[in-house]
């Protein structure tokens, strides 16, 4: 017997190396969630087509509103410049404030289900946004607010597929890079189709076709992406949901950012807008002890890192400069420089190629690049692409420092998403990604929707009742040039505390 065994080892030991199996290559493709069996190549480019399209169709809602806040302005009667960025704000502040739930419900009743009922809802609101035209302006910004719940179920479960059915790899980074460089590509291509219905057509057709477009994604989605074999558990969903803290959370975000915007319209020496914000304040400290308390929290306390909260600080400057630099650069070419809406939308297209290349060459730096230095980058780009426009003369050329900075800002919004998104994920088990892509997601889409109100209190504070227009513009380019500088300042931080623990 022990002879035999001795034989059976000499024998595997003199089996010549050219026989022997060659090393398994690690397959890196994405998996379906059921079988996890590998997608085709064609599954996989419709996934990220369709998923990517939740990226480009947010920017796009931002960019319909942009290109037609003044034609939408004038018809509905809302004569209050300041009052008229509520147009961009409403949709902004619902994208940011209601992705923190969406994320949740994701996790528990299925990413592609709400990604599908996402598109369906944001097709929904769209339409009722043109047919406002018979309203007023309260009731089309009412509708801009729900339309923007849309944009906040597609877009956090829509990175949760892509984190669920890819396995940490350079193929995976790319697969983010894509999904955050259509970003400019969808807000370009949102103001482009709305400066041509405003000038050519009627400005509802901007919603109305927007709303037909999100109803055929929804199908597609439907059909194209993975399913999910896990039944929903309804025992205790209610704790599982953390429905309280999701009712208080979403408040106090709304108070904040609220009294913030109203500030900037109707001026902070109305004691409402005070009380507002101190409620606001006050709700948001409340929902905190909730999240101590609560079995199931919203955001359990141990994901947020330091690197996680060096990253988000980073992302919520930049992005809130974003949100300055783009309303109050639009505002300055169509009023000061007196273009038409679509000669400003082919002079943004710039961005959507800079994007584009800038996603490309941060998927190829993810691997190589520690996170911090790339967020750096990025606040470095957000910074430089508002201090051309803000020092930029009226009646100097496009070529000059407006087409620059068009070139330069994207770089800011393709480095910092996704970076800011994988470094997320990365911390996150498959069941919480949809809060992985949520924190980030809220945090990008709630800064804008700040950050104009910020730009907003500067502007209407400097602009001497709007008898000097132009020096309440570079007012809030100002304070976008500090959020970004303050933005530099963490990264900075980052990178040495991150260097000293190495050592």
């Amino acid at each position: 017997m022990e002879a035999d065994e001795r034989g059976q080892a000499l024998a595997k030991e003199e089996i010549p190396s050219s026989t022997k199996s060659p090393p398994e290559v690690e397959d890196f493709r994405p998996r379906h969630a059921t079988t996890g069996e590998p997608l085709s190549l064609l599954r996989e480019i419709l996934v990220i087509l369709v998923v990517c399209l939740a990226q480009l169709f947010t920017q796009a809602g931002v960019g319909q509103a942009l290109a037609s806040l003044n034609v939408v302005g004038d018809d509905l009667n809302i004569t209050n410049q300041a009052s008229r960025s509520w147009e961009i704000a409403a949709y902004s502040l619902t994208v940011g404030t209601f992705i923190l739930i969406a994320g949740r419900f994701g996790d528990v009743f299925g990413h592609k289900v709400m990604f599908v009922v996402g598109f369906a809802w944001f097709g929904l609101w769209s339409l009722l946004a043109g047919v406002s035209v018979y309203a007023d302006g309260i009731f089309f910004d009412f509708c801009r607010g729900m339309q923007g719940i849309g944009p906040a179920i597609v877009l956090p479960n829509g990175i949760a597929i892509l984190g669920v059915i890819y396995p940490a790899s350079p193929r995976k980074d790319m697969a983010f890079a894509i999904f955050g460089s259509t970003a400019p590509g969808g807000a370009v291509l949102g103001a482009t189709f709305a400066s041509i219905f405003s000038q050519f057509l009627w400005w509802p057709w901007t919603y109305w076709a927007l709303a037909i477009a999100c109803f055929i994604v929804s199908l597609l989605a439907w059909l194209v992406i993975p399913s999910s074999s896990r039944k929903i558990d309804y025992s205790g969903l209610f704790q599982r949901l953390d429905a309280l803290g999701s009712v208080v959370g979403v408040g106090g975000l709304i108070l904040v950012n609220v009294a913030w915007n109203q500030g900037s319209s109707i001026g902070w020496t109305t004691v409402y807008t005070y009380i507002l914000l101190i409620v606001g304040l006050i709700v948001l400290a409340i929902f905190a002890y909730i999240e101590k308390i609560a079995t199931h929290p919203l955001i359990p306390s141990s994901i947020l890192s330091r690197d996680i909260g060096f990253v988000l600080g980073c992302i919520a400057c930049g992005w809130a400069t974003f949100g300055i630099w783009v309303f109050y650069t639009w505002e300055f070419l169509e009023i000061f420089r007196e273009q038409t809406p679509i000669l400003v939308s082919a002079q943004f297209v710039p961005a959507a190629i800079s994007g584009l290349i800038a996603a490309v060459t941060t998927g190829y730096l993810m691997s190589r690049v520690h996170p911090a230095w790339i967020m750096l980058m990025a606040l470095l780009f957000f910074a430089t692409g508002s201090i051309l426009v803000a020092t930029a003369p009226v009646k100097q050329t496009y070529w000059a420092q407006t087409f620059v900075a068009a070139v330069v800002a994207p770089w800011g919004m393709d480095m910092s998403f996704p970076a800011g998104t994988l470094i997320a994920s990365a911390a996150m088990p498959a069941e919480h990604q949809g809060l992985a892509a949520s924190l980030v997601t809220t945090v990008v889409n709630y800064s804008i929707s700040l950050g104009l109100g910020l730009g907003g209190t500067v502007e209407s504070n400097v602009d001497n009742d709007g008898k000097a227009l132009l020096k309440g513009y570079r007012g809030a380019w100002y304070m976008g040039i500090g959020l970004s500088g303050l933005g530099v300042i963490l990264a900075a931080v980052f990178i040495c505390v991150s260097t000293l623990k190495q050592r």
